[in-house]
């Protein structure tokens, strides 16, 4: 685990600055490599240059007078030459010539392995050839030529070069760990905001979005997203705070009426049959709030996909006259006429799918007014069937259309005094529909309201969706 875990701008800026530091470096290795090799060039073409100049002067040497004037054209050839150390012995070792010999001791005394190698003498720097050259006397001699070239001069050019390339190198690595480090933290200024603007989100600031104006379009994807899931956030809030002052306010009106009966009974002494009446009011406020409890415990288990996997084959046609047998005398005593046409024959559970058209049945019993009519009409189409609820009565206003579905939600006065419904009905027909793998719309207009539910047809339903 770190102890200091770095910033993703210092991971970035570090990262860039290695990087270029170690282009550099190859860079600055690959010259100096060049520039060495460059001059150990030079250095060993003047190297045989001179070695062939010594040979020149060697093969002139055909007799004693002759060898014994080397040592003078060697001196007039090799004193402009201070950077040469010449020696010239033979077989027996006994030295013929010798120029500036106290540089050539180290490859003399053996502190050398190779003549080719360099070596230093107070502080020169060196490189030498040792060659076997002949004199040709009457009788060719042979001869053993060592030959050094100072090369301090280029040593020291080098170490320059060496010192100028680090500095430089150094330099540069600092100012691009510095440019990146302002280039990373201006590129990560987007994550920034987010996470400032994550910072500040509270449920009574769940308005707050990114500017996407501002946003560069690597990380647009991500603001998109960030924006969406507040979209989504603000709008579950907003439902989850609706549905709770919802409780409250259906929760409170028959506990309410619980204890104002209950205060009431117990203020006096009264008669077994007031008991009896006061016992019967309570129950059916205990009954409603049972059957509200238990259509809220259904739709948590709908929103946890806990609801039963539907199996079984469904003819809707059955369920929908069984339905209309059921409505038949509250129908009759409304004056509202009811028929079903067409079949169709679904997949799904069939206790879950009946209460999901109950419901529907229900709510156009309760806003068809004396005089008007139920039409169901069941279609099969393509790879669904169609249910559809047709009731005349009010229309209902087109703002009020999209949140029927939702829970505890009942639509304008026009219709949410009809009836004494907790307002859960169409939001457990949506959550039955959809965990069938179907869906549910409604419209209305003229006076007609048209409730229309789809539902894969038997041997032609894939997977079950949640909500």
């Amino acid at each position: 685990m770190t102890l200091f875990p770095l910033s993703l701008t210092t991971r970035l800026a570090t990262l860039f600055s290695l990087l270029v530091a170690g282009l550099l470096l190859l860079l600055g290795l690959s010259l100096e490599h060049l520039i060495r090799g460059h001059f150990d060039d030079i250095d060993q073409m003047e190297l045989t240059a001179k070695l062939n100049m010594i040979d020149n002067l060697l093969d002139r040497v055909d007799s004693p007078d002759a060898l014994d004037a080397l040592p003078r054209y060697l001196d007039d050839v090799l004193t402009s030459h201070a950077t040469l150390s010449v020696s010239i012995h033979d077989e027996e070792g006994q030295v013929l010539y010798a120029y500036q010999p106290e540089f050539l001791v180290p490859v003399k005394n053996g502190d050398v392995s190779s003549p080719s190698a360099r070596w230093s003498v107070a502080g020169y720097e060196f490189i030498g050839h040792k060659v076997l050259l002949h004199l040709p006397l009457p009788v060719p001699a042979p001869v053993h030529v060592l030959l050094g070239l100072d090369i301090t001069h280029h040593a020291h050019f080098l170490e320059d070069i060496r010192r100028y390339l680090w500095t430089g190198m150094a330099l540069a690595a600092l100012l691009t760990a510095l440019f990146g480090w302002l280039v990373a933290h201006q590129g990560l200024a987007p994550l920034k905001r987010i996470t400032a603007t994550a910072s500040r989100l509270s449920a009574e600031r769940l308005g707050e979005r990114l500017d996407l104006q501002a946003t560069p379009p690597e990380m647009l994807k991500l603001a998109n997203a960030f924006n969406g899931m507040l979209n989504r956030l603000e709008a579950d809030f907003q439902r989850l705070s609706e549905f709770s002052a919802d409780i409250a306010h259906e929760l409170r009106t028959p506990v309410s009426n619980l204890l104002t009966e209950t205060q009431v009974v117990l203020s006096r002494p009264r008669s077994a049959e007031e008991y009896r009446d006061i016992l019967h009011s309570n129950l059916e406020e205990l009954e409603r709030l049972a059957r509200m409890i238990a259509d809220m415990l259904f739709l948590a288990k709908a929103d946890h996909g806990l609801l039963p996997n539907p199996a079984e084959s469904v003819h809707l046609q059955q369920e929908v006259a069984a339905l209309l047998e059921f409505y038949e005398a509250l129908a009759e005593e409304k004056q509202v006429e009811m028929q079903a046409t067409g079949s169709a024959t679904v997949t799904g559970d069939r206790l879950m799918l009946r209460r999901a058209v109950a419901n529907l049945l229900s709510n156009a019993l309760r806003h068809t007014p004396a005089g008007g009519n139920i039409a169901i009409e069941i279609e099969p189409r393509a790879d669904v069937a169609l249910l559809t609820v047709r009731n005349t009565g009010d229309t209902i206003p087109p703002d009020q259309l999209p949140r029927l579905f939702e829970r505890f939600h009942r639509a304008d006065n026009i219709r949410s005094h009809h009836g004494e419904g907790a307002g859960l009905g169409l939001a457990i027909t949506r959550s039955i529909i959809q965990a069938h793998g179907g869906d549910v719309a409604v419209s209305s207009q003229n006076g007609t309201s048209t409730f229309c539910l789809s539902l894969p047809l038997f041997g032609r339903q894939g997977t079950t969706s949640e909500e």
